[in-house]
């Protein structure tokens, strides 16, 4: 039994893991917050519609020794991937955000409220976004203030407003500063017309010139609050940014990637033959939780989820070919999720002690995976001697596709055409006995005109 170390900030509960099981212990501090919202039956209708994760009671028994002693035991479904916001696209941020404005504002018309505004307590079912955490939900009281203003606009409206206004994508920023983006930080990059908003003056402008008041004077002589709120101007300041989040979008670029799908060296012969070794993969292993990574605009993911895969995850560096992909499976309502990826610096384990957050490894244990059109922009692109790589990619899964272009093909002589190749390992012979090292090969075939190996292993005992 282990406590998950993400889940100690608050003194309600903890979430527990036991083997494959996600429980929660609800302790005696928020007993009466749970069983009010539980008798109301306001959780469960939340979970009726979609906007939180369901929960079972089970017999308290079942943690028999943790302490406190818990008053009561819930179960969740483990859900396929557990991502963090500085890996979520522009549009995974800008849905989270929704839904957790929708979640309290349906909350507030029973009569409760949310105790925090946490991005963290928002995770995906492939692309949508539901709540998790069921001890925030507690009795609202007529009059009382929004404690999670500044959080809320730190994790959602802030990073949002960055990338729409400045097209800056605050993912490295919010990966270093796990908190998200203070407004007084945000505010001084803003331009006049950026800042001509109700929202932005209320919830950027003047929450971070507060800041500044609140340094100069002192913490001991703080600006004191409104002393109170109404519903009615709570609901109104939620409906604001609701409306004004829903408005924000992506200024007009072009990456780098984001037309590969389409633009690339494959004919359609040998497009095809990638997607059936694909979907033999799938259809003969069944995974529940599949890894695209490089996944683009999620061709192949589809392709997986068509052959029978549970749920894909794609990672993928490129902005533009992630938002295509969130795009195309919130249309679809196919369970894949596309995640911003670095996989020369993937997300650390951090946070308290270093746990709170954990790394990408820990995390990305897969059934399956493919790498495809992947492994040369690790191994030269970055450096990344072709073991070291092998290893990190088959890490992820027992089983899997990694596709190994050589020196001959138009994108490797592309991404050599202005530095040295100083890469004398990374060779085809090289790329098999790395992989025959790790796995066995169940099957290879190389694409059109050879300069592409498609290699299937499966490093099982």
């Amino acid at each position: 039994m282990m406590f998950d170390p993400g889940s100690f900030r608050d003194p309600s509960g903890r979430v527990l893991m036991r083997d494959s099981r996600v429980l929660r212990a609800v302790f005696e501090h928020g007993r009466a917050a749970f069983e009010a919202a539980d008798s109301a039956g306001v959780l469960r209708r939340a979970i009726d519609k979609g906007l939180l994760l369901d929960m079972q009671p089970v017999d308290p028994a079942v943690v028999a020794g943790i302490v406190p002693t818990p008053v009561h035991v819930i179960e969740h479904p483990r859900l396929d991937f557990v991502s963090y916001p500085y890996e979520w696209t522009f549009s995974a941020l800008k849905a989270a955000a929704l839904h957790h404005l929708d979640f309290q504002l349906d909350l507030l018309e029973q009569g409760f409220t949310l105790s925090d505004a946490t991005a963290y307590n928002v995770q995906f079912n492939g692309p949508r976004p539901v709540f998790i955490d069921h001890l925030s939900v507690i009795p609202y009281e007529e009059g009382s203030l929004w404690t999670g203003q500044r959080q809320f606009g730190m994790q959602f409206l802030n990073p949002l407003v960055l990338w729409a206004k400045r097209g800056i994508a605050p993912n490295a920023w919010f990966r270093g500063s796990l908190e998200g983006i203070a407004p007084e930080d945000l505010e001084p990059l803003l331009r006049t017309r950026d800042k001509l908003s109700f929202t932005v003056m209320a919830h950027i402008v003047a929450q971070a010139r507060l800041q500044r008041a609140v340094v100069k004077a002192g913490f001991e002589n703080k600006p004191k609050a409104a002393a109170k709120l109404s519903k009615t101007a709570f609901k109104a300041i939620l409906v604001g940014l609701k409306d004004y989040i829903a408005g924000l979008n992506l200024p007009e670029t072009k990456s780098v990637w984001s037309d590969y799908a389409v633009h690339n060296s494959y004919d359609d012969t040998r497009r095809s033959a990638k997607h059936e070794f694909v979907a033999k993969l799938v259809r003969e292993e069944a995974p529940g939780l599949f890894f695209d990574v490089g996944c683009n605009s999620g061709d192949f993911s589809a392709t997986a989820l068509d052959a029978g895969a549970g749920a894909v995850v794609g990672f993928d560096f490129d902005f533009g070919a992630l938002e295509r992909a969130f795009a195309r499976f919130t249309k679809s309502g196919q369970k894949m999720l596309p995640l911003w990826l670095d996989a020369a610096n993937p997300s650390p384990a951090q946070g308290w002690a270093s746990a709170e957050r954990k790394s990408f490894g820990e995390r990305a244990k897969g059934d399956s995976m493919v790498a495809l059109a992947l492994i040369h922009h690790i191994a030269i692109s970055r450096n990344v001697p072709l073991d070291q790589a092998v290893d990190w990619l088959m890490a992820m899964a027992p089983t899997g596709i990694i596709e190994f272009p050589n020196k001959d093909d138009v994108m490797v002589r592309e991404l050599l055409s202005n530095r040295p190749d100083i890469f004398p390992d990374y060779t085809e012979e090289a790329f098999v006995a790395h992989v025959s090292a790790r796995g066995r090969i169940v099957e290879q075939t190389r694409l059109g005109d050879s300069t592409r190996l498609l290699v299937r292993y499966d490093s099982r005992t």
